[in-house]
């Protein structure tokens, strides 16, 4: 038997929900990201105490087989991002057929039906957020890139300003909390010249700005 979890993120997850079970009396034969697989088929009143207990985390059993399938590709796509110590050694689509056992096609298409996205506009968006925290985590480019399985620096930093609306370097400028509180705390509007001024009317730069 096997139970669909929404939400579980991290490896910390996967303890957290052991824990809650190991509490309740069950014995699962295996958690993974998303999942419990059990030996033994759960009465519904076990069911239902796994269900209140993990809501207390945050997660959510599902039910829907075409909701579970949905998150079950998430989860799948986010483990391959953010899980993963190194490039996954096949592209994304093969990594996610492997791990749902279904053709791609399938899956692709069921969740863009779902979704009104699709797969791989999905995984951009976690890639995204992932390279967000490379970056601060002062993880280079280059580096970046080949963890996040871009072809080269340059497709990565059109692709991250594409989504951010900025450049990688700039998001690294704009994480600093003093040039963040400098310019969300201190700035006030002038109106009369159409520029940015801070309380004592000097002129703002961003660091490595000077001159430009």
């Amino acid at each position: 038997m096997r139970l669909y979890i929404k939400n579980m993120v991290s490896h910390c997850c996967i303890l957290m929900v052991k824990e809650k079970l190991n509490l309740l009396g069950i014995i699962p034969n295996e958690v993974v990201l998303g999942e419990i697989h059990m030996d033994k088929v759960l009465s519904t009143e076990q069911i239902q105490k796994v269900k209140e207990s993990l809501s207390t985390l945050g997660f959510e059993l599902l039910e829907d087989k075409t909701t579970t399938l949905i998150n079950r590709i998430k989860d799948a796509i986010r483990e391959a991002v953010y899980n993963l110590d190194e490039r996954p050694e096949s592209n994304y689509s093969d990594f996610i057929s492997h791990k749902l056992e279904h053709e791609y096609s399938y899956l692709s298409n069921i969740f863009s039906k779902e979704t009104g996205t699709t797969i791989q506009q999905f995984i951009i968006l976690q890639k995204i957020e992932r390279a967000k925290d490379l970056i601060n985590e002062d993880t280079s480019l280059k580096e970046i890139s080949y963890i996040l399985h871009y072809s080269s620096v340059a497709h990565f930093c059109t692709q991250f300003k594409k989504i951010t609306g900025m450049t990688p370097t700039l998001f690294k400028s704009m994480s600093d909390p003093f040039v963040v509180d400098k310019i969300i705390g201190t700035l006030n509007r002038d109106t009369n010249n159409g520029t940015w001024n801070n309380s004592n009317n000097d002129e703002l730069r961003l660091p490595g700005s000077e001159g430009a």
